[in-house]
């Protein structure tokens, strides 16, 4: 027989219970509300500061002074958002950046970093990141927050691949300043978990991990050094070919940014097997691996003969000449520099870009450009490929190199860099050129200042041809030499026309001559005169 439970007054709610049970859920709908109210503001906080024509209005309305105490919310999500607006806000100036850390708001971020999540960890290193990229003193002011540089190194370690790439984009912005800072993120040992990043399956951070590696290697030997003794040479030159164009600028960057501090240095990239992949990215579809790569060729060649010999050995001078001729603009500049450099080591260099038609894209960049930099480098250039011998000089005669380099120099909108570069490659050239019909025309439209070095050479080639000195007078060569004579009298001039004179009759010399024609007029008149007396 089932046993009947017998309700007892006991075991019923009371009219207390059900009053206290309403207004705890009361008290926890107040905190429901305030939390959901914070969420929902610092969420728009966020999205408002992703809009740069908001950001005025919400500094103008405190929006730092509302958002830092959200920094130590109780709820993750909430000081995640914080976090994501501060470093929206702090990413727009360098002003908004300073405000940042007036509010000191940085200590709060490191020192959250080690324990919280992945999420909180990325936007707290972006944080760091906008506010160390505007200038030196606020990445120093980022250094300067204990513990910040090892929160960041810490993030390279994690299993997440944007944590990482947050971590690498901040140390990057941090070293990029000066030698100094890039020291303190060195010695913060981020070099090793970097140069694993390279390694990572995932592209962005390859690529952010290349280029914060670029940022170190770029202030001083010793720096670079440092990359090249971990071992990170042989994985960046690895990357030279992967398929992927940005990653490609990264890694060429890089690898230019450590072959240009020293010889051994430069050894060390060329040992990496760049030679002859690197030369593929000269035709790369993007312009600027294609820029990237140039420089790095640049950085190698300057070097030594025996690695400019290398690159020519390696077809490296041909590639150069067809990137050049196939470029325009700031491109051009460190391909037109690469070839100057290989061109100045020796003839033998310098006359395997002649052969490769080298001297063609390097005229067009003198005449075509309108960057006065870049013009000055074709100049230059051009220079170191025609001092070399008498063959060099006629190859830049035959192409009309000389009347080239004298509108530059004669340009009144030239910069006086180009003025510079420009007579010192005429004197350097003319000084070696033995092909007098090159120079003969020289003599009509040359100015004052070049003018001394093309007679100059006609005084010394001239004695020992006496073919070359009868095709003088026939191009009426001798004739502008006596109006020289008669025009200008420095010494020096005078010196190499003397020079000249002594080669032919004074008869002759008498004859072309200014003011001959009239001496005979007169004598003639003379003698007329005397006949009818």
């Amino acid at each position: 027989m089932q046993r009947l439970t017998r309700y007892h007054p006991v075991n019923a709610p009371t009219i207390e219970h059900t009053a206290l049970f309403g207004m705890s859920r009361a008290v926890l709908q107040v905190f429901s509300n305030y939390q959901a109210a914070r969420t929902t503001f610092v969420q728009t906080m966020a999205d408002l500061a992703n809009r740069p024509q908001n950001i005025e209005v919400l500094q103008a309305n405190g929006a730092l002074a509302l958002l830092r105490p959200l920094l130590i919310d109780t709820v993750p999500s909430i000081q995640q958002s914080a976090a994501l607006a501060l470093g929206r806000l702090a990413n727009y100036s360098e002003a908004l950046a300073e405000a940042v850390c007036a509010s000191e708001v940085l200590p709060q971020l490191v020192h959250s970093i080690a324990s919280q999540s992945r999420f909180y960890k990325k936007t707290a290193a972006f944080v760091l990141k906008a506010v160390a990229k505007h200038s030196p003193a606020l990445a120093k002011t980022v250094v300067e927050t204990p513990g910040s540089l090892d929160a960041l190194v810490g993030c390279l370690s994690e299993f997440e691949p944007s944590v990482k790439e947050a971590a690498a984009w901040a140390l990057g912005y941090i070293a990029r300043h000066n030698a100094e800072l890039a020291q303190q993120v060195v010695d913060a040992s981020a070099v090793p978990p970097l140069i694993l990043c390279v390694q990572e399956p995932e592209l962005t951070l390859k690529r952010i991990a290349a280029s914060t590696l670029a940022e170190i290697c770029k202030h001083s030997p010793e720096l670079a050094q440092v990359v090249v003794d971990q071992g990170a040479v042989a994985y960046l030159s690895a990357l030279v070919q992967h398929p992927d164009s940005k990653l490609k600028r990264q890694v060429c960057s890089c690898l230019a940014q450590i072959a240009k501090h020293s010889v051994d240095l430069a050894e060390v990239v060329v040992e990496a097997d760049i030679f002859p992949k690197i030369f593929v990215c000269l035709k790369d579809p993007d312009v600027i691996v294609r820029r990237n790569a140039a420089t790095c060729i640049r950085e190698i060649a300057k070097q030594t003969p025996e690695l400019a010999q290398l690159i020519v050995n390696a077809g490296g001078h041909a590639a150069l000449v067809d990137y050049i001729s196939n470029s325009t603009g700031a491109a051009r500049l460190p391909g037109i520099m690469a070839l100057g450099f290989i061109a100045a080591f020796s003839e033998s260099l310098a006359f395997a870009i002649i052969l490769h038609q080298g001297i063609l894209p390097l005229k067009d960049a003198l005449f075509t450009e309108t960057d006065d930099h870049i013009r000055a480098a074709a100049v230059w250039a051009l220079g170191q490929l025609g001092r070399h011998s008498p063959d060099h000089a006629k190859a830049l005669a035959q192409a009309d190199v000389f009347r080239r380099l004298i509108e530059a120099y004669e340009d009144p909108n030239a910069s006086a860099d180009l003025k510079i570069k420009a007579q010192r490659a005429l004197k350097s050239v003319l000084e070696k050129c033995t092909h007098l019909p090159a120079l003969e025309p020289l003599l009509l439209t040359a100015p004052p200042k070049i003018l001394k070095y093309v007679v100059h050479q006609f005084a010394k080639v001239l004695p020992s041809n006496p073919a070359a000195q009868r095709s003088f007078v026939k191009s009426r060569g001798l004739q502008r030499i006596q109006q020289l004579r008669a025009e200008d009298k420095n010494s020096k001039l005078q010196e190499y026309i003397a020079t000249i004179n002594s080669l032919y009759p004074p008869e002759l010399v008498q004859y072309y001559s200014p003011g001959y024609a009239e001496a005979l007029l007169s004598r003639m008149e003379e003698f007329e005169a005397q006949k009818s007396q």
